[in-house]
């Protein structure tokens, strides 16, 4: 029995790694479609690349900072268990991956390639494992520390912060080092506008991170018998109640009616283990409203260009989430409760101050040394054009 529950667990973990990896085709059609046409090679190209450094970074650096194991044992040893510690690391590295595919999302259409491989690097191997030991691993005595002060550990139960929050802030930082698109905010305060190239791409990318978002939360129980229906349903909740509230905010805009869910489930990820449905439901809604007023103040009035609402959809929906887990997770309000309100707070804007200064150091360095922003006419012709030779889809088809 005992080594069916082995099997069954690696099986488990391994589904739910498949799962997450497949939310990177997500991450990359969203960006896709909402970026212009002469953008969208690059969308495609930035994921992949991306997330293969951010493998070979977390597997040889990253992974070790965050928990002390590595990988240097024999195969066979490695193997033992059926290899559930390696479906762990897969796990965990789809989770480690999203850093850099949220942050390209922000800094879409200006920046350079190849620095931004090296941000990934940097942002993988050290920043975002060192929050993410701390959270989920107890690192420098983190959780320890909250549960001494206010009763209670840091409760992230799939990331709302280690990932969302901690990915939105460094996506932030980025944005404001790089600065807007040329033209896109002219001297006169006039806003020139740059619709979404494929409506189309862009929801297929929102339903493929929707779908994969279930393995996202589920699994991150990680054993087979955590397994919880609840937070499925929560997560469901969370997700429609994101998609009503964007509707109505973003009055039928598909822009905002597609990054609703997201929102929704971005927020709900801390407490999905914790919260009543009901619950689920208020904090995907909130999250959803709340992306909607705070994508358009971004882009309107503090002129940030943030071209996918990186910072709005995970920097602060996340924080969001973090917190309101806190609150909808007491029992009191039909949670299960064993969580702090202020663990909750202190934990998340860790989480934030650390990812905005990480953000900071690492663009702020490449910035001083090899620049991270296209020339005036690479930026005119396009990313697909100035660095990958290529367009999406060519003006006119050869006779041959």
């Amino acid at each position: 029995m005992d080594q069916i529950k082995l099997s069954l667990d690696t099986l488990f973990v391994l589904l739910g790694a498949i799962m997450v990896l497949a939310m990177h085709a997500g991450f990359a059609f969203l960006e896709v479609g909402t970026v212009r046409s002469k953008n969208q090679v690059n969308a495609l190209v930035k994921i992949l690349t991306d997330f293969s450094v951010s493998t070979i970074m977390y597997f040889f650096v990253g992974y070790g900072i965050a928990y002390g194991t590595h990988f240097y044992a024999n195969a066979t040893e490695l193997n033992m268990n059926n290899g559930y510690a390696l479906t762990k690391f897969f796990f965990l590295l789809t989770f480690a991956a999203a850093i850099p595919a949220i942050v390209s999302g922000g800094i879409a259409e200006r920046a350079r390639f190849m620095p931004q491989l090296v941000a990934t690097a940097v942002l993988v191997g050290l920043v975002y494992p060192f929050f993410e030991g701390m959270t989920w691993n107890d690192n420098l005595g983190f959780q320890d520390l909250l549960k001494s002060l206010f009763g209670q550990p840091f409760h992230d139960f799939a990331g709302s912060v280690v990932v969302h929050a901690v990915g939105g802030w460094i996506g932030l930082a980025a944005v404001l080092l790089l600065g807007a698109r040329r033209g896109r905010y002219t001297k006169d305060g006039r806003i020139s506008s740059h619709p979404p190239s494929s409506i189309p791409f862009l929801a297929l990318g929102s339903w493929i991170l929707a779908v994969g978002w279930f393995g996202f939360n589920v699994m991150s129980a990680q054993k087979i018998d955590g397994i919880s229906g609840l937070v499925a349903v929560n997560s469901l909740m969370a997700m429609v109640g994101g998609t009503l509230a964007a509707l109505v905010a973003g009055r039928n805009d598909p822009g905002f009616v597609y990054n609703g869910p997201l929102a929704g489930l971005v927020a709900v990820c801390a407490g999905s283990d914790i919260m009543h449905p009901l619950g689920a439901l208020f904090t995907g809604g909130a999250a959803g409203f709340l992306f909607v007023y705070m994508f358009t103040l971004t882009q309107n009035k503090l002129k940030i260009d943030d071209v996918l609402g990186v910072w709005p959809l995970h920097g602060l929906c996340g924080s969001f989430g973090g917190i309101a887990a806190g609150v909808l997770g007491q029992k009191a309000l039909g949670g299960i409760g064993g969580v702090s309100f202020m663990s909750q707070l202190v934990g998340t804007l860790v989480g934030v101050a650390i990812a905005f200064a990480g953000g900071l150091l690492v663009y702020g360095l490449l910035k001083k040394t090899v620049g991270i922003r296209l020339s005036e006419e690479e930026e005119f012709n396009g990313a697909d054009l100035s660095i990958h030779k290529v367009s999406a889809s060519p003006e006119r088809e050869t006779s041959w």
